[in-house]
């Protein structure tokens, strides 16, 4: 490929791996399909979430906040079943992960949320908004991974065994 017809690259392909590779070369339309499917989903729930949940002015924001943090689990989730898990499908990472928790979490409604609160009077209770949801997403990453982790460890160890039984035939 030339440097002058370079396509959209995403950051975590390696293209010294010939799988990932040919993921760049592929039309871009399924990847964009999934994630825009994905991302209408996302934003359903998000909007159902806020919906059932609303807030006032100088009120703290807790269907944002719960959003932002469950879907920060989510991803913990996902990335390790993707990862270290499944052999998933090449649209699962851009559906799930891109398209429907990307749509479900709303980190520009978190920075205007702590801006209406601050105009509302409430700066104490944005700046411990600011302070909790970065705090509590960051968490919520970890626990996901780590929970995971521990959970899918059986069926690794036993996926890892046959891989290398397989290898040794």
């Amino acid at each position: 490929m030339s440097q002058t017809t370079r396509l959209p690259m995403d950051s975590d392909v390696d293209l010294h791996v010939a799988r990932q590779r040919r993921e760049m070369v592929r039309a871009p339309w399924s990847v964009l399909g999934a994630i825009s499917a994905g991302g209408a989903f996302g934003a359903l729930g998000r909007y159902g979430l806020a919906t059932a949940w609303p807030h006032s002015p100088g009120q703290f924001p807790w269907a944002t906040f719960v959003t932002n943090v469950s879907g920060c689990f989510l991803i913990g989730i996902l990335m390790v079943m993707i990862t270290e898990v499944w052999s998933a499908h090449r649209l699962i990472r851009p559906f799930l992960g891109v398209g429907v928790l990307g749509g479900y979490t709303t980190f520009s409604t978190y920075t205007a949320d702590i801006q209406q609160l601050v105009a509302a009077g409430a700066a104490r209770t944005g700046l411990l908004y600011l302070a909790a949801t970065l705090a509590a997403a960051l968490a919520a990453v970890y626990a996901g991974i780590t929970l995971t982790r521990l959970i899918t460890r059986g069926y690794r160890s036993r996926r890892d065994r046959r891989r290398g039984e397989e290898a040794q035939s």
